[in-house]
């Protein structure tokens, strides 16, 4: 779909891309705060952002409650959420075009003036405690936050953030809103068809009211290499495992970019190097890899379930393929395969209203780059095969990683799959 963006600052100092879409007949929204469990005042209190996200969407100065609230915003088939993760909170929407000002309205009430009673705080603490609780049940649930948490991240696991949870009290939560919710804290995103009516959207944001405020940084973790380690659930059928390279800075974009390359070529589908070897042996149904650059720090994970007889097998098939990236073994065929298949996901990413919303909002909430999605083309056939090559092995320069598993195996047979990992630092400095 054809679309315009343009940069908006509100007079509040809050800014946001509005995203015209000729024609369009949905309305798509973000709202997004930093505002997350790492902002909370103090650990002991680490749910409160999770908390408050709940209660996004309950009593404000226009609905008496949570139900009032949903029936309005539904009646006419409009969409919402919100979501918490360990930086952000960020309120979402989408509805039909000829109701865009009201929805924005009912927005405008959830984030800017809610009331956060002591009933609704109850009701959506018992709700958190529920889903948490649901969680014990997945391994990978358990086992990605203790991989982070052992490499030295500042975040707690679940069976922490449930004994936390009782501690937390109404007035934490009003803090948490008061000190995050506020207009330079504030990012946004909305696209639709917005042709002639873009006086009319900024008159309806710029009434939006939040106190001033500064863009809340990012603290900065000391992250390190950990032993391997095993979260033994003698009743787990199979082992759950997952490896994290770190790097202690942030991916240039052409790192990040070769590394998405990287990841589809050796797990992306079922002739990649990784999983297709692994399907065709019989050794696992399934696995990722994928690489995450945040704002200090980048990781490179892998991560499956196994049948206990078949992972000594798989990770030897990742051993012998990264081990052969590390030595640039890389063939001309695989690079343009897959820059084949990220130029068609790269068009079909702007199919509707909302998937052009999330493409654009995911740089720009990160550090505030606007992306030219016509350029894209262009980048992903700068990827090269010494891009590539170059940006893995950078993962093996500083030693920091580990490998975490969770299982009913043996923390001696899990030490020895993390064994078979640490010749490939030594591969790296060879090449």
């Amino acid at each position: 779909m054809k679309h315009i963006v343009s940069e908006l600052i509100l007079k509040n100092g809050a800014r946001g891309l509005i995203i015209d879409v000729p024609g369009a007949q949905v309305m798509s929204t973000q709202f997004h705060f930093r505002a997350g469990n790492r902002f909370v005042r103090d650990r002991s209190i680490y749910e409160t952002a999770h908390i408050m996200e709940h209660m996004a969407f309950g009593a404000n100065k226009r609905c008496r409650d949570s139900h009032e609230y949903e029936a309005e915003f539904t009646k006419n088939g409009a969409y919402h959420n919100a979501y918490t993760s360990n930086t952000s909170m960020v309120y979402e929407a989408e509805c039909a075009k000829f109701e865009w000002d009201r929805i924005l309205g009912l927005q405008q009430a959830a984030i800017t003036q809610p009331l956060f009673t002591e009933e609704e705080f109850e009701s959506e603490r018992g709700n958190v405690k529920s889903e948490l609780t649901g969680y014990l049940n997945i391994p990978e649930r358990l086992l990605w936050p203790k991989i982070s948490q052992e490499l030295g991240e500042d975040i707690l696991t679940y069976p922490e953030r449930l004994a936390v949870l009782p501690d937390i009290t109404l007035t934490d939560v009003r803090e948490h809103y008061k000190r995050t919710h506020r207009a330079d804290n504030l990012r946004f995103v909305i696209a639709g068809d917005f042709h002639r009516e873009h006086g009319k959207l900024e008159e309806i944001l710029n009434s939006w009211e939040l106190p001033s405020g500064e863009r809340l940084p990012i603290e900065v973790d000391e992250l390190h290499s950990a032993p391997s380690f095993l979260i033994r659930r003698k009743d787990a059928p199979n082992l759950t495992f997952g490896l994290t390279y770190v790097v202690k800075r942030r991916l240039s974009d052409e790192e990040d970019n070769s590394m998405d390359f990287l990841n589809h070529i050796l797990t992306g589908t079922l002739r990649s190097r990784i999983l297709g070897a692994a399907r065709k042996k019989g050794v696992v149904y399934s696995m990722f890899s994928d690489t995450s650059t945040n704002e200090h720090t980048s990781t490179w994970d892998f991560g499956a379930q196994a049948n206990i007889d078949t992972v000594d097998a798989l990770v030897d098939i990742i051993v012998k393929e990264i081990s052969a990236i590390l030595r640039g073994e890389l063939d001309d065929k695989e690079l343009d395969a897959a820059k084949s298949y990220a130029l068609g996901r790269h068009q079909m990413g702007a199919q509707t209203v909302g998937r052009i919303n999330g493409w654009y909002a995911g740089r720009y909430f990160f550090d505030g780059k606007i992306e030219d999605f016509m350029a894209q083309p262009e980048e992903i056939n700068a990827v090269s095969k010494e891009t590539i090559i170059k940006s893995a092995r950078k993962f093996f320069e500083d030693p920091c990683w580990t490998f975490g598993a969770y299982g009913s195996s043996e923390i001696a047979f899990v030490r020895g799959l993390a064994s078979k990992l640490e010749p490939l630092f030594g591969i790296a400095k060879e090449g």
